[in-house]
Order: C-alpha cells, then sequence, then structure tokens
C-alpha cells in the first residue's frame, strides 16, 4: 500500500506567540521608534513656572512626610526587625542576634544607639 499524499494549503500566523518580535515587523519602514524624553523637555511641556513653590514637582525634591509608620530596621544587620530587647533597647531580627545584642559590652550598644540617634544613658 502507498500512502497517499495530500496537498493542503498550511496558513501560518504572522507572528507567533512565544517569539520575539523583530525590531523590522514592529517598526516597519516609515515609522520611527519612541523615544524617552528627557527631564528637561518634561519640565518644559508641564510648564512647572505655575506650580506653588510648596507643591512637591520634579523641579523641587521637598515633599511632605510620609503616612506609613517607620519600619523598624535591626542595629545590627539592617534587616526589618520585629523584636527589641528591652535591656539595651536595641532592635533585633532573630534570635542569633539577640545572642550577640546580648553579649556586646554598653560601650558598643551606646555607639549602636548614637547611630540611631536613641542614644540613653545605661546604668
Amino acid at each position: 500500500m502507498e500512502a497517499e499524499v495530500i496537498k493542503a494549503e498550511l496558513v501560518l500566523p504572522t507572528h507567533m506567540s512565544f517569539k520575539r518580535i523583530q525590531m523590522y515587523e514592529k517598526y516597519p519602514k516609515g515609522q520611527s521608534k519612541v523615544r524617552w524624553k528627557q527631564l528637561k523637555q518634561i519640565l518644559q511641556a508641564e510648564n512647572c513656572q505655575s506650580y506653588s513653590p510648596d507643591e512637591p514637582n520634579y523641579v523641587n525634591i521637598e515633599s511632605p512626610p510620609s503616612m506609613q509608620p517607620c519600619k523598624r530596621i535591626c542595629d545590627i544587620t539592617g534587616f526589618e526587625a520585629p523584636y527589641h530587647d528591652p535591656r539595651t533597647n536595641l532592635r533585633y531580627a532573630n534570635a542569633d542576634v539577640f545572642k550577640l545584642v546580648r553579649s556586646l559590652p554598653n560601650e558598643y550598644v551606646q555607639r549602636y544607639l548614637a547611630l540611631r540617634k536613641a542614644a540613653v544613658v545605661l546604668r
């Protein structure tokens, strides 16, 4: 028995979803690529002189304080710290850091608190 060969027209989509679109397909000749605007162009477009000086915009970096609560950061590691030692008032992230906090001399504890601007005299 011979296999019959059937001719069929195969219709392929112009672009496969798994295939990256080539630049020449995305931007045919005659169209330009989208370019990012420079800060100077954004400022000119927004006419920043019409804003009040108290309102934050691209020109002034001052903005109102955040309404979110401050994150508590571990004084030793820099990770978020859900705990604090009541004896030294240092913040710590886990049990390993707590052991280190308890073993620190009083002089080092005062330095860590001074970095955080929370220095108190421990007795």
